[in-house]
């Protein structure tokens, strides 16, 4: 070996050395950002000695997918488990204290001790606020399930708006990406940042990539939309200001396309648009779809009968808009929850007499003024207790008594907000996972970086010592 060899060759090592070092350096102090993956220097042989051919960057298309996939799923789910969460909590209240069933069986206790002892003007007056309780309780369910749905309606304008945001910032960090491989720039910066957008984007729609040349991406829906081809699609909303209980929301458009919609408990939806849109028109009208079924159940149970005509049935202690014909059975009737109100002519904050209860609102069912007269009450109270039909959770017609179609309803929920928080732990789990096993490929191990910069140091430290001899 000549003399201008081994000087080559040892020249060659420290700039090796110095420029491994610098990567190493770079990888330590970006040892707690997690959009960072770790930068290792691939050394290339030639004569004389070796030099750094390229810095490369950690990753793995397949942990990233999955990873991406769980993140959306967790997000989703997790949305999902908040809105049920706080419908739970304005509609019931703690522990279904502030729940329409709650407030029955209160009415039914009230009914069962005026049928007792019909006479008694107080024990009257119980029933009706009983019954104005049974009325307060649905007509403010429904205003706290429409508020839900307007709130949620904002947060998806909201969310839109972001996801409109980080698709323009997509572009600007794609371009870099795709500008820079093809003049043979360094491009790892740009691809940290473009991964780090794609893992945000995810939580907000379930998304799918496609690589083409100069590492350029292209980004789908996993329902087949296109969000990002070299420039970013417009997802367009319109926001409704108010809802009602007969409102229909806006669907999430994606260039053109509608998002589909989602179900379930354990959602199928992928990112939190979707979750939030499937709150808003699947499971909050669901709720306000059961508590018109409960105020139809009541005005049905506490309806009133011509005792010479029995084809002649009205509205009694309940009444709605629509009186004094009866609501219609086998069918929901939208925002009967909101309508329902107490028969004036029975209530004395208005004026009215309570112990019509006992002889009847609309008919006269005790001409001879009996004050032990509780035919009428009883029958009420049995009503309670007795099967109609009424359209289910599911949209199928079941003979049910109201109380049992009210604890249905409860259940229901319950088993809803159970089996949601279930797929949130196995859903926040995967993530975890996919992330953790990304994360061991991906990321900077601290010790492991300390340990090659002690190595880089004794390589350089040798390769000082040949110049020297």
């Amino acid at each position: 070996m000549s003399l201008s060899t081994a000087l080559s060759i040892a020249q060659n090592s420290l700039l090796n050395a110095q420029r491994q070092t610098s990567v190493a350096s770079r990888n330590i102090a970006n040892a707690q950002n997690a959009d960072y993956a770790r930068r290792s220097a691939v050394l290339s042989s030639l004569a004389p000695g070796a030099q750094m051919a390229s810095i490369t960057r950690a990753t793995n298309a397949a942990l990233f997918k999955q990873n991406l996939s769980a993140l959306s799923g967790w997000s989703a789910q997790s949305a999902v488990v908040a809105g049920l969460d706080h419908l739970n909590t304005t509609v019931n209240g703690i522990d279904n204290a502030m729940s329409p069933v709650t407030m029955i069986g209160q009415l039914q206790d009230a009914m069962q001790l005026l049928s007792a002892t019909p006479s008694n003007r107080t024990l009257a007056d119980n029933a009706v606020e009983a019954a104005r309780q049974v009325v307060r309780s649905l007509n403010e369910a429904t205003k706290a399930i429409q508020s839900f749905r307007t709130d949620t309606d904002a947060q998806i304008a909201t969310a839109v708006g972001e996801l409109n945001g980080l698709l323009a910032e997509f572009k600007l960090a794609n371009d870099e990406v795709t500008s820079g491989t093809s003049a043979g720039r360094d491009v790892l910066d740009a691809l940290d940042k473009r991964d780090a957008l794609l893992k945000k984007i995810s939580q907000l729609v379930p998304i799918s990539t496609v690589s083409r040349s100069n590492n350029d991406l292209m980004i789908l829906t996993t329902d087949g939309a296109t969000l990002f081809e070299t420039n970013p699609r417009h997802v367009a909303f319109e926001p409704t200001a108010a809802y009602g209980a007969g409102t229909t929301g806006n669907r999430v458009m994606v260039d053109g396309v509608p998002l589909f919609p989602k179900s379930g408990a354990n959602t199928n939806a992928g990112g939190t648009i979707a979750a939030m849109v499937q709150m808003r028109d699947t499971v909050a009208t669901n709720m306000q779809s059961q508590l018109d079924e409960v105020a139809r159940g009541l005005v049905k149970a506490f309806a009133e009968t011509d005792p010479g005509n029995p084809a002649d049935t009205r509205p009694g202690l309940f009444t709605w808009p629509g009186a004094p014909a009866m609501p219609a059975d086998g069918t929901v009737i939208t925002g009967l929850a909101g309508q329902i109100s107490i028969n004036i002519l029975a209530d004395p904050q208005e004026g009215g007499n309570p112990q019509l209860l006992r002889d009847g609102i609309n008919f006269d069912a005790n001409p001879e003024d009996n004050a032990s007269f509780s035919g009428l009450l009883h029958g009420f109270v049995s009503a309670l207790d007795e099967p109609v039909s009424f359209v289910t959770a599911s949209g199928a017609v079941a003979s049910l008594s109201l109380m049992n179609y009210g604890a249905g309803t409860i259940s229901w929920f319950e088993d809803t907000r159970k089996t949601a928080a279930g797929a949130m732990e196995t859903k926040g789990a995967m993530m975890m996972r996919t992330a953790e096993a990304l994360s061991n490929v991906s990321s900077v191990n601290v010790d492991e970086e300390m340990a090659l910069m002690l190595e880089l140091e004794h390589s350089y430290a040798a390769s000082a010592r040949m110049l020297q001899m």
